[in-house]
């Protein structure tokens, strides 16, 4: 199985006539498509909802196009709060999620009339004390050993994230003390995760607490956020997960469990990121030199700082040398930046045609966790955004930083006379 992208080389060197490399590019229709196919497998439940996980790929352009699907934003900051406001997505649209959370995050999200979801037990007093507290409120729940995370996030009992099962009971007796009517309960135990049973397998978890927490404390629940971490497949060979089979799993469960116990209507939400946009964003980057030592070296003119997942994790990012999709892989390279780091590779020891300067490369699934985790380290530029619009039309929806931003933070007047 191969990867394919969503234009040829003639129309990126059309683009370089304006932008040159390297630079991030966005495929609106095929993400337009991904979100509508999201919505119609979940179609049966009502008020059923993706909030967007705006950390994945945060540039209001791309919310916005989301958001005219029906999509919310899922925040975890006070930036991504306001990148969705300037998008237009307010109120109930959000889903403020984060941790260790400082006061002016929560009046923010207080202003914009987010939900909020706390993360700990001692965040209901921080909350009331700093913001207020508002009708809704939602917890996010830590299963311990009740789940196994994967290898991203990790265990949760190692988790910094969420509630235990006591917390819980303690926090929503809590609220319902103070006369809380609006309930919402939420968790996130996996990142990038491929199988489709263990999505199912953490709503049949989440339905059976709320209904103990209903039993035990008489309170109804609003929704249920299921969380994210729907993965993609990043190598070819992979399948991509089955959301149809995904949603109708989740249905029998909740039929079984939230119907015959009376607790329906219940709202079921999802705060994905990667699934949105990862496969849908490219790196497109040019080769700038060749070297020959005990390896073959391609030298491109992006480097970690534009994709970092490869040098972090190790991961694996599909690439396509443009022009030349369609000849043999019988060459041999590790595809590096020019950090001062041995790790700034993108690929190593991967079969790829016969390289030579000036080729322009791919990278595959570069469209969440990519231009969104880039940094400054060796005084690297973070490249451009672009988006390619369903009518073929190129626009640039991030310029790439220049020097002046990179001293713009710098307070160089005291310098002469500094000892």
């Amino acid at each position: 199985m191969s990867k394919t992208v969503p234009f040829n080389k003639a129309k990126i060197e059309e683009i370089l006539a304006t932008y040159p490399t390297p630079f991030h590019i966005y495929d609106e229709a095929a993400m337009i498509a991904n979100a509508k196919q999201l919505q119609a497998a979940f179609s049966w439940n009502e008020g059923f909802k993706e909030f967007f996980a705006v950390k994945a790929a945060p540039n209001p352009y791309l919310i916005k196009v989301l958001s005219e699907v029906g999509f919310g934003c899922d925040c975890s900051s006070h930036p991504e709060l306001l990148l969705s406001e300037s998008a237009g997505v307010v109120g109930e649209n959000i889903m403020f999620t984060s941790n260790n959370t400082a006061a002016y995050e929560y009046q923010k999200a207080r202003e914009l009339g987010a939900v909020i979801n706390l993360d700990d037990i001692s965040h209901i007093a921080y909350l009331e004390e700093h913001a207020g507290l508002p009708d809704l409120l939602s917890f996010r729940y830590n299963p311990g050993n009740l789940k196994e995370g994967n290898e991203i996030i990790g265990n949760p009992e190692e988790a910094k994230y969420g509630f235990t099962e006591a917390q819980l009971f303690e926090g929503y007796a809590i609220l319902k003390q103070k006369g809380f009517q609006r309930f919402g309960i939420h968790t996130m135990v996996a990142s990038n995760e491929l199988n489709n049973d263990y999505f199912i397998e953490t709503a049949e978890i989440m339905f059976n607490l709320i209904v103990k927490l209903h039993t035990q404390l008489g309170i109804r629940f609003e929704f249920v956020n299921l969380g994210g971490g729907i993965g993609i497949p990043y190598k070819p060979d992979q399948k991509p997960v089955d959301i149809t089979y995904i949603s109708n799993g989740i249905k029998k469960k909740y039929d079984e469990i939230i119907v015959a116990q009376g607790l329906a209507p219940l709202k079921i939400f999802l705060e994905s990121g990667r699934y949105i946009t990862g496969p849908y964003g490219y790196l497109v980057t040019k080769v700038q030199h060749f070297k020959q030592t005990y390896r073959d070296y391609v030298g491109v003119d992006a480097s970690m700082s534009n994709l970092m997942r490869p040098g972090m994790y190790g991961a694996y990012h599909h690439i396509t040398v443009l022009g030349k999709e369609f000849a043999p892989k019988l060459h041999t390279y590790d595809v590096t930046g020019s950090l001062c780091e041995n790790n700034d590779k993108f690929a190593i020891h991967r079969e790829l045609p016969k390289i030579e300067i000036g080729d322009l490369l791919v990278i595959h699934d570069a469209g969440a966790h990519g231009h969104a985790m880039g940094f400054n380290y060796n005084g690297k530029l973070r490249s451009a955004e672009l988006l390619l619009r369903t009518d073929g039309s190129v626009v640039q929806i991030r310029r790439a930083e220049t020097v002046e931003d990179y001293f713009a933070t710098l307070d160089f007047s005291g310098l002469t006379s500094f000892k």
